[in-house]
C-alpha cells in the first residue's frame, strides 16, 4: 500500500477557532460564581478573538521579532527609542481597548476586577509578553491614589480604552501606560539598599533624580512608578517619559536585557541624571507606597501563570485527542488521561483561586476581604508560579517532538513559564512575605481560617489538612528560625488548602475529588500523571477545547 508522503497525516490540526472564555469551563464558572453570567457574556468578544489564527499568529510574530532599542538618531541626538513590530501594537491595542489596563479602577460595575481578570488570563493565550505593560498600567493607579493630585492627572489617561503609542506629552493623549522602576543592581529585591539619590528642587514636590534602574519593563511607557533615597529614606516618585513642554524627560536606556523568555516585551536598565520626578506619598514611606502597585502586579502574576497552564494544557488536550498511536486516540489511552485530568486538575484550582483573588479586589473595601487579599496574594504567587513550569513542561512532553519544535507554541510557553515566579518577588520574597503577614496583622490568619473552613466538612481529606496546617504554624511560632526555615512549606500548604477550599464548595465532584486526594492526601508521587483513581475521563473531556 502506497502513500503520498508530502501529505502528513495523523497530525492534530491547530487548535483555533475555539474561544477562550466560554469554551474554558472553570472559568465561566469561576466568573460566574464572583460576578454574574453577564460578564461572560461580555468576555466572550475577546475570547473568540483569543482563540484565532489571526491572533495566534500576531502572538508568534511578536515573540520572533524582538523589540529593537536606538539610543540615538541620525544627528546624533539621544533619543532613547525602543521599536516593535507590528504584531506587538496589534497585541496592545486590543488588550487595551477590551479594558485590561486601568479600565476596573474607574468603572462602577460591582465585578470590573473579576471581568477584567478573566480577560486577562483568556488574552494573555495569545502571547504572554505584552501582559506586562498592560499589567503595570493597571497596578500603577492604586499607587497613585496616596495622592489626589497625580492620581487625577494620570488615571483617566491610564483608565482609557485608547492604545495611543509614541512619545509625546500626556496632555496630548487618548491614553497613557505606566510602568515600575524599583530595583537597582546592588540590590534586587532589597530595595532598601537603593542608593539612587533624590535631590529636591525649588519648586514643591519636584526632585531630579540621580542614579540607575536594574530592571525597568516597558521603557516606551508614558509614566514610571520609581523608588529613590530621598532625606527621610527611601520614597515613592512619578517620572513622565515626557515632560508636560513636550521636551524628553531624562531616562537613558542603556540597554534591553538579553532574557529567558518574555521576549516580545521590552526590558531595559536605566541611568537617571537629573531626571524630573514628582514626590508621591511622604519622604521615606516609597515601600509602603508602592506596595499597591506590587500587590496588583502580584495579581496579575497568578492571573498569568493560570493563563500558561490553561493554554498548555488545551495544546496538550487538543493534540491527545486528535493523535492516534498504538491503534487508538492518545487521549482515550488510560495512562495519557492520567497525566491531562491531572494537568486540567492543577489549571482548574489554579482559575479557581485566581478568579477568587479578583474577587477580593472588587470588595476592597469588606474586611474580610482585605484581610484575605493580603495573605492569599503572596500564597498564591508562590504557589501558582512555582506550578507553572512543571505543568507547561509536561504539557509539552505529551506532543512529544512536536511539542519541542517552535510551531507549536509550546517552547514560548516553556521560556516563559518561570518568569512570574521571579518578578514582582521571587519565591521566597513571596513565602517571607506570608510570614510576614502572619506575624504583623493577626487578622490575615482568622481571614484564612474563615476561608478554608467555608468548605468544613466537605472533605475529610481537606479538613485533615486544614488542621494538620494550623498544627505546623502553632509549632513554628515562637521559634523565629524554624519558621523562616519552613517558610515555603507553610505556603504550598496555606495555598493548597485555600484552592481545595474552593473546588470542594463549587467544582464537579471528580475534579474536586482528584484535588483533594493528590494534593492533599497521601498518594501524591511528585509528579504529573500519578493520580490514583478517579473520574479520570470527565476531568479531561471538561479540559478538552471544543471548535
Amino acid at each position: 500500500m502506497s502513500s503520498d508522503i508530502r501529505v502528513a497525516t495523523n497530525q492534530a490540526p491547530l487548535l483555533v477557532g475555539h474561544n477562550i472564555v466560554t469554551g474554558d469551563a472553570a472559568l465561566v464558572d469561576a466568573v460566574t460564581r464572583h460576578a454574574a453570567a453577564e460578564v461572560v457574556d461580555d468576555l466572550a468578544p475577546i475570547g473568540a478573538l483569543a482563540g484565532t489564527a489571526e491572533a495566534r499568529e500576531h502572538g508568534m510574530l511578536a515573540n520572533e521579532h524582538h523589540p529593537q532599542l536606538t539610543p540615538y538618531d541620525r544627528y546624533g541626538n539621544r533619543i532613547d527609542e525602543v521599536a516593535f513590530h507590528p504584531s506587538w501594537h496589534w497585541l496592545m491595542e486590543r488588550a487595551v481597548g477590551h479594558g485590561l489596563a486601568a479600565t476596573p479602577w474607574e468603572s462602577d460595575s460591582p465585578y470590573a476586577h473579576v471581568r477584567r481578570a478573566a480577560g486577562f488570563m483568556a488574552w494573555s493565550h495569545t502571547e504572554p509578553g505584552h501582559g506586562c505593560p498592560i499589567s503595570m498600567t493597571y497596578a500603577a493607579v492604586p499607587a497613585l491614589r496616596a495622592d489626589d493630585a497625580l492620581a487625577k492627572e494620570w488615571t483617566p489617561l491610564l483608565a482609557s480604552t485608547s492604545y495611543d503609542p509614541g512619545l509625546r506629552a500626556a496632555s496630548t493623549k487618548r491614553g497613557a501606560l505606566a510602568g515600575m522602576g524599583m530595583t537597582e543592581k546592588q540590590g534586587g529585591s532589597d530595595v532598601r539598599a537603593n542608593v539612587t539619590e533624590a535631590r529636591p528642587t525649588a519648586v514643591d514636590g519636584e526632585y531630579t533624580l540621580h542614579g540607575h534602574k536594574w530592571f525597568t519593563s516597558a521603557p516606551m511607557n508614558d509614566v514610571f512608578l520609581v523608588l529613590a533615597q530621598a532625606a527621610g529614606g527611601v520614597t515613592c516618585f512619578v517620572v513622565p517619559r515626557v515632560l508636560p513642554d513636550g521636551t524628553r524627560n531624562r531616562l537613558d536606556v542603556v540597554r534591553l536585557k538579553d532574557k529567558l523568555g518574555n521576549r516580545s516585551n521590552a526590558s531595559s536598565e536605566l541611568e537617571l541624571e537629573g531626571t524630573l520626578a514628582q514626590r508621591l506619598g511622604d519622604e521615606g514611606r516609597g515601600v509602603r507606597t508602592i506596595i499597591e502597585m506590587v500587590a496588583a502586579t502580584r495579581l496579575d502574576c497568578v492571573l498569568g501563570s493560570t493563563s500558561l497552564i490553561r493554554r498548555a494544557v488545551n495544546e496538550a488536550a487538543w493534540h491527545a485527542a486528535h493523535r492516534s498511536a498504538f491503534g487508538s486516540l492518545l487521549i482515550d489511552k488510560p495512562l495519557m488521561q492520567n497525566v491531562l485530568a491531572d494537568l486540567a486538575v492543577e489549571a482548574e484550582a489554579a482559575t479557581a483561586l485566581s478568579i477568587r483573588l479578583a474577587s477580593a479586589v472588587d470588595d476592597r473595601n469588606d474586611p474580610h476581604e482585605a484581610a484575605l487579599r493580603r495573605i492569599a496574594l503572596p500564597l498564591s504567587k508562590f504557589w501558582v508560579c512555582k506550578r507553572t513550569p512543571a505543568a507547561v513542561a509536561e504539557a509539552l512532553e505529551c506532543l512529544g517532538g512536536n511539542g519541542y519544535v517552535e510551531e507549536s507554541g509550546l517552547p514560548l510557553l516553556y521560556r516563559e513559564a518561570p518568569l512570574n515566579s521571579v518578578w514582582e518577588g521571587s519565591g521566597n520574597v513571596n513565602a517571607l512575605d506570608v510570614l510576614r503577614a502572619l506575624g504583623r496583622e493577626p487578622e490575615v490568619l482568622d481571614a484564612w481560617i474563615t476561608e478554608v473552613g467555608r468548605a468544613r466538612g466537605g472533605d475529610a481529606r481537606l479538613d485533615r489538612a486544614i488542621q494538620d496546617t494550623l498544627a505546623l504554624l502553632d509549632s513554628l511560632m515562637g521559634d523565629p528560625d524554624s519558621m523562616e526555615v519552613n517558610a515555603r512549606r507553610l505556603a504550598v500548604r496555606m495555598a493548597l488548602c485555600l484552592q481545595g477550599s474552593l473546588l470542594v464548595r463549587f467544582a464537579p465532584p471528580e475534579v474536586a475529588d482528584v484535588f483533594c486526594a493528590s494534593r492533599l492526601g497521601s498518594s501524591y508521587d511528585g509528579v504529573f500523571g500519578t493520580l490514583d483513581g478517579g473520574d479520570l475521563r470527565a476531568i479531561v473531556e471538561r479540559a478538552t477545547p471544543v471548535v
